[in-house]
């Protein structure tokens, strides 16, 4: 059953009139994602450090309670077409909070105005500009991790940084958009909840416009040959979710290929239920999950 706080959330966000062109709603849809920032996600958990970054031309947010933490680079989501670091700050804040690691949030180019591979290469420019300059954290204790299209991104760069000999300590994936095909079966009975096949589609054509690049390695985590050696990794999903059965699938390739994995899914819940911290109770419950999972791995 659809947890009512869910359904309660769905209504604080001000939804776009249908009447728009294309253009218009993508414009609309980002507005209304920052405007419901306060609602959904509460107030700002106060930290030490709290502060703007250009790393080599991408805009970051680095989050910290102490000097030479362990750091999470963390990839919001959206689509590939909206979200910010804005609309991640309070999840952000309270893993820095919880984790005693530092959170640097990647504000990576968004599609349709930035299309494959530009999102993935800010990502990659972020870890670079991490390991050579020095920001107060630790960049020998570096994990990844990302939200939807973010947790997508962030698998993508992990595997691309183990086969470049650079392997990350862990990766955190929250409800990963992993299939392009969108063929799990979950996207048949689960399209009423928020998300559906239809939107999911445009979002991968959106992202990745040439349809066989969507079937290389670089955009379809499966498609890889092989995943020995990828970052231990938590897989959250979310019941009510058309994604649940692809990040379920995720990590039963990931176990099978020898790869420590937790999954875990949140029941009653929907796509994006783990920003909205003030108003659904699971969503505090899975940022301090991962809190947990990165503070296990990562303060040794």
């Amino acid at each position: 059953m659809l947890h009512p706080q869910v359904t309660a959330a769905d209504s604080l966000r001000r939804r776009p009139p249908a009447d728009l062109d294309p253009v218009e709603r993508l414009a609309a849809t980002r507005a209304a994602m920052e405007e419901a920032v306060d609602l959904e996600c509460g107030p700002a958990i106060p930290l030490p450090v709290v502060v703007d970054l250009d790393a080599d031309g991408v805009p970051c947010r680095l989050y910290a309670n102490r000097p030479d933490a362990p750091l999470l680079v963390y990839v919001h989501g959206g689509g590939w077409c909206y979200g910010s670091i804005e609309t991640v700050d309070r999840v952000c804040r309270r893993i820095a909070d919880r984790s005693g690691c530092a959170v640097l949030s990647v504000g990576y180019r968004l599609a349709p105005e930035h299309v494959y591979p530009a999102a993935l290469d800010d990502v990659e420019t972020v870890l670079s500009f991490v390991r050579k300059n020095p920001i107060g954290v630790d960049p020998s204790r570096l994990a990844i991790g990302g939200d939807s299209a973010g947790a997508q991104l962030a698998t993508i760069v992990a595997r691309r940084q183990r086969d470049a000999a650079t392997p990350l300590d862990q990766q955190i994936l929250i409800y990963p958009a992993l299939d392009p095909m969108t063929a799990s079966e979950s996207y048949a009975g689960l399209g009423e909840y928020g998300l559906d096949r239809a939107s999911m589609r445009l979002a991968w054509e959106t992202y990745v416009p040439e349809r066989m690049r969507r079937l290389s390695p670089d955009v379809a985590i499966f498609a890889t040959a092989d995943l020995a050696g990828m970052p231990p990794t938590l897989i959250i999903t979310a019941e009510y979710d058309v994604l649940r059965d692809e990040g379920a699938d995720y990590a039963d390739a990931l176990a099978t290929a020898g790869v420590p994995v937790v999954h875990t899914r949140y029941m009653g819940m929907n796509h994006g239920f783990a920003r909205k911290l003030a108003v659904i109770d699971a969503a505090r419950a899975a940022t301090d999950q991962v809190a947990a999972s990165l503070r296990a791995a990562l303060t040794f």
